[in-house]
């Protein structure tokens, strides 16, 4: 059963924007931990930026720091990723995650940009940057 669905994804030119949403409404608790990552054709899945629901405090991969946002709506129902200044090495399929614990923290739903690993995902939606 699919409780994360993407969209807003595209085709852009380098340098262009765009807003990726992701209906997270089963997911309003304070200890839930929110993310975004993608997967290049041929890498590995990395993580892009995560939030922590107790808190919305979050965390961004280095590649991505100053140019993406991660937010959610007032209602807690709608996770987004606000990319700006979008490059080439910025396509890939991105994917919302979602996992739910009692025991989360900042610290561990920060980690998981690191390590990749949650729950709940998404069926992903493509980023196309041109040149």
């Amino acid at each position: 059963q699919v409780r994360l669905v993407e969209s807003g994804g595209g085709s852009v030119q380098a340098g262009g924007s765009l807003r990726l949403s992701c209906d997270a409404s089963a997911y309003t608790h304070d200890y839930a931990c929110l993310g975004w990552f993608r997967q290049a054709a041929g890498k590995e899945r990395e993580g892009v930026a995560t939030l922590y629901a107790g808190s919305s405090a979050t965390t961004y991969a280095a590649a991505v720091k100053g140019r993406f946002t991660i937010s959610r709506d007032n209602a807690k129902t709608t996770l987004y990723l606000q990319m700006n200044n979008l490059q080439p090495a910025d396509t890939a399929m991105y994917y919302c995650a979602a996992e739910v614990d009692v025991f989360m923290s900042p610290n561990r739903c920060a980690g998981k940009v690191m390590l990749g690993v949650m729950k709940d995902w998404g069926q992903g939606t493509q980023v196309t940057v041109s040149s």
